[in-house]
């Protein structure tokens, strides 16, 4: 049984941050998404060995944060495959974005120096389709105007640079779809770039949600060369941010999908300890060993069911269900919902990458993703969300809070609306709450006193 205690902290940036979250059950969630420090990585054990082989190259205290970024990066070599979900759709590995959030200065740069590791095979690919580019161009500029010029050759660039225009990247996604459909794979070092690429701020949040959902990029338009287009957009994408640019750059985009769509892993300032990171040597042998398990993402085709993956995956949903009813919060479960796919997706990366075989340390670090995700999000946004909510006594609280371990053990239902209007919530909402709460057994309802009892399995009695 766990216990999940009061914290007061801050945020990213310092904002005063004030969570009280509990959850007191026999089969409590592995996790606290409430305290100041990150859910603790599980140990990464049979399955993993990919993940364990990229972390030798990065100093201990970017293990976790570097972990939700790598699948953005190795998804990115699973162009072909589609898995189906829960729901009984058919996914593709695309669309999976994540925000690496940590203080100038904090190691953020480590990542990149895994992406081109990962990616050395596109970028091979790349510099051949830079060369037919420049030769075209040679050929242009060497024709007299009154001459037949050639054409343009068709390039698709598989990881474009990170300052490509609105324009250009559109272009490389339509030169993608035609030769196939594989997918790009972005990373951009400061989140301020994807302005660039959605042709400014105000487009940046639709093209994000677009990229997310595998949608065509809506740019059909006609020109004096003719329709330019409107191709899937197949593309993955990681960001390195601070704290502060992180908040700047989201804070219009918190309630309209954008946000639940992005994965954050958040480095939290850590103390002055004088110590110089070390890295790894990126080593022939190392190449050759992750060589390996890319193999195995590039050569997988087809459509896959991963039964595991998906049993896992409804039980952690009714984990976010019974942590949402417990808040009450709605934007907790409207974010959870996205966080789970993103994690889903994870998981059906290490099951190619350990050869179609799903072990239990794979559940494990899927589960943590989920967890440590949310639990980014909080802890940069807290007060954010909370300034969004519709009443505005929202914002005294910072977070999800556990509004029946605020209560007594044997209570009326006068008490609970006593406590949601003290947390700015409507207590005409207060049946509602009972009703969830009588459904998953975490209390009892007495016809003869007219109180509410919390279950023994509920205080963890059992």
């Amino acid at each position: 049984m766990e216990y999940l205690q009061k914290l007061t902290g801050t945020t990213g940036t310092g904002t005063k941050l004030n969570t009280t979250f509990y959850l007191k059950s026999k089969n409590s969630m592995k996790y606290d998404i409430s305290k100041r420090t990150a859910p603790e990585m599980p140990t990464l054990g049979k399955g993993t060995e990919c993940i364990k082989i990229l972390l030798t190259q990065a100093s201990k205290d970017m293990h976790e944060p570097l972990v939700p970024m790598l699948f953005p990066i190795l998804g990115a070599h699973l162009s072909a495959s589609e898995f189906q979900y829960p729901d009984l759709t058919w996914k593709e590995i695309c669309g999976q974005m994540a925000n690496l959030v940590a203080e100038s200065g904090g190691n953020k740069g480590q990542l990149s120096h895994l992406t081109e590791a990962i990616c050395r095979n596109m970028r091979q690919h790349d510099e051949e389709e830079y060369r037919k580019l420049v030769n075209w161009q040679k050929q242009m500029k060497t024709k007299a105007a009154n001459k037949e010029k050639p054409e343009r050759p068709d390039v698709a660039f598989w990881m474009p640079p990170a300052d490509l225009t609105n324009a250009a990247f559109l272009q490389n996604a339509m030169a993608l779809e035609a030769l196939g459909g594989r997918t790009q794979y972005l990373n951009l070092p400061e989140v301020e770039m994807a302005d660039r690429i959605g042709g400014g701020h105000k487009q940046v949040s639709h093209l994000l949600r677009n990229i997310y959902d595998r949608q065509r990029a809506g740019a059909l338009r006609a020109t004096a060369e003719g329709v330019t287009g409107n191709p899937v957009l197949r593309v993955n994408l990681t960001v390195s941010s601070t704290p502060s640019a992180t908040r700047n750059f989201y804070k219009s985009e918190l309630f309209n999908g954008t946000f639940g769509r992005m994965v954050f892993s958040y480095k939290p300032r850590i103390g002055r300890n004088g110590r110089i990171p070390r890295l790894g040597r990126f080593t022939d042998e190392f190449h050759e060993e992750l060589g390996g398990y890319l193999k195995r993402l590039d050569e997988c085709k087809g459509r896959f069911i991963i039964k595991p993956l998906n049993k896992l995956t409804d039980r952690l949903a009714e984990d976010m269900a019974t942590l949402a009813d417990l808040a009450d919060d709605d934007m907790l479960w409207d974010v959870s919902k996205r966080a789970l796919v993103s994690a889903w997706k994870a998981g059906c990366i290490l099951w190619v990458l350990n050869g179609q075989v799903w072990t239990k340390p794979m559940g494990e670090l899927v589960e943590w993703l989920v967890y440590h995700d949310l639990w980014s999000k909080m802890h940069i946004f807290a007060d954010l969300l909370s300034k969004g909510a519709d009443v505005t006594l929202e914002a005294q609280r910072r977070g999800p809070r556990n509004m029946l371990d605020s209560l007594p053990d044997t209570f009326n239902v006068a008490q609970l609306e006593a406590l949601r209007i003290e947390l700015g919530k409507d207590k005409d909402g207060a049946s509602g709450q009972l009703r969830k709460w009588v459904f998953r057994k975490f209390i009892t309802y007495s016809n003869q006193t007219g109180l509410y009892s919390k279950t023994k399995e509920y205080l963890g009695d059992v």
